[in-house]
């Protein structure tokens, strides 16, 4: 088998996302996806990755990934490694596909068939354009398309909201009212007011169900050290599950001196690249929860490697997902077949919502747990008509170049 093109596909009302597709000569396709700086990407994958995966079997995935690590732009997540990481994911597609059986599967097997969830509270149209992960794109501007707007109802209706979830099985939820403040103080400070406010969604969802719901707080990265331990201190009459990103992950160090001030698990991080990364966080001695997204660490095959290492020291993983639906598929695949999987991340206004637009698959979330199909594969695919769509930016490359 040989990879005779590489396409992408961008869509003007999704600005954050885009789609990589690898043709091979025996008419199997692999889907990626990666998010942020989808059009940077874009450009990365046609100018600098076609010309080294025309030609190439696709099954050599670990050959591929190793030439693909350039002398620059690998220590990060920035645009090669999310490039990498989407051509990573349709790889993996390919080799599924060629051997029939789901990625689950193609990995060395499941560990389970299901895998809990848990509802990170964002609404239909959350970070839906490129503007960057601010509150200003939080999307509660827009009018609700059905009753799934968590992020407006973690903020002012948080116990029905917990009890929402709880009727549909969901035992576990992430909420992050503390970015508001942080945006104000470039997280330097939080005021009494603030705090006071922040912590009201906890106490709404500690009145209305008691213990009955896992709650993690999501700090973004937004978060300077004397203020993260402060709001750390104030929230442990909550019994929050897990504290996800509270300072910057430049500084990995600085969770040693967060976590003596919180109770809760540290949960590190999405935004980690690599193996290497991941090392230097185990390596604190605080990890609690890694992280990983698979669009962002450097694909399905960096993720194993992530989670091998993470067992090794009896820490669990938990894929990330915010973004989109491919990537969600590809997470639930890999949940599946790690061993420490811990929880699968899963927003509803998403899965029910605009993913639903897009591709003809998704996984199968009920009762607080998710299941996939057996289709060979990711077991999805982007619907047809989204290559002819007015906003739709479609390019491919061949052994001729782009066309």
């Amino acid at each position: 088998m040989k990879i005779t093109a590489v396409e992408t596909l961008r869509l003007g009302q999704f600005g954050n996302v885009v789609w990589i597709l690898i043709k091979t000569d025996e008419n199997i396709t692999g889907l990626g996806e990666t998010f942020l700086g989808a059009a940077a990407v874009e450009a990365y994958i046609h100018e600098t990755v076609a010309p080294k995966l025309v030609g190439r079997d696709p099954l050599q995935i670990e050959a591929i990934n190793r030439d693909l690590i350039g002398y620059l732009g690998w220590r990060g997540a920035g645009v090669e490694t999310r490039g990498n990481s989407a051509i990573d994911i349709a790889l993996w597609d390919i080799f599924g596909k060629a051997l029939g059986v789901p990625v689950s599967v193609a990995l060395g097997g499941k560990s389970r068939d299901t895998i809990r969830t848990y509802n990170t509270c964002a609404g239909y149209s959350y970070i839906r354009d490129n503007r960057a992960q601010s509150v200003d794109n939080w999307g509660l501007d827009a009018m609700p398309i059905g009753p799934y707007e968590d992020l407006d109802a973690f903020l002012n209706r948080a116990d029905e909201l917990a009890l929402s979830l709880l009727d549909e099985g969901i035992t576990a939820m992430k909420i992050w009212p503390f970015d508001i403040a942080a945006e104000r103080t470039h997280g330097l400070d939080i005021s009494a007011a603030e705090l006071k406010t922040a912590l009201e969604p906890f106490e709404k969802i500690r009145k209305a169900v008691g213990d009955r719901m896992d709650i993690m707080v999501e700090f973004h990265s937004l978060w300077r050290l004397p203020a993260a331990q402060r709001i750390a201190r104030a929230l442990k009459p909550y019994d929050t599950y897990w504290h996800e990103d509270p300072v910057r992950m430049d500084s990995l160090d600085t969770l040693k001196a967060y976590a003596p001030h919180t109770d809760a698990m540290i949960c590190a991080s999405e935004t980690l690249a690599y193996p290497h990364a991941f090392r230097d966080y185990l390596a604190t001695g605080v990890a609690g929860v890694a992280m990983l997204d698979l669009s962002w660490c450097g694909g399905l095959s960096e993720a194993r490697k992530i989670a091998g290492m993470a067992e090794a020291q009896q820490i669990p993983v938990a894929p990330h997902d915010c973004t989109g639906p491919v990537v969600f598929m590809a997470s639930c695949q890999f949940s599946l077949h790690a061993r420490n999987a811990l929880i699968q991340e899963s927003v509803r206004a998403l899965y029910t919502g605009w993913y639903t637009e897009v591709v003809d698959a998704l996984p199968i979330v009920g009762d607080g747990q998710i299941t996939l199909p057996d289709t060979p594969g990711l077991g999805i695919e982007l619907l047809p008509e989204l290559f002819t769509r007015p906003d739709a930016i479609h390019r491919r490359s061949n052994a001729e170049g782009e066309l």
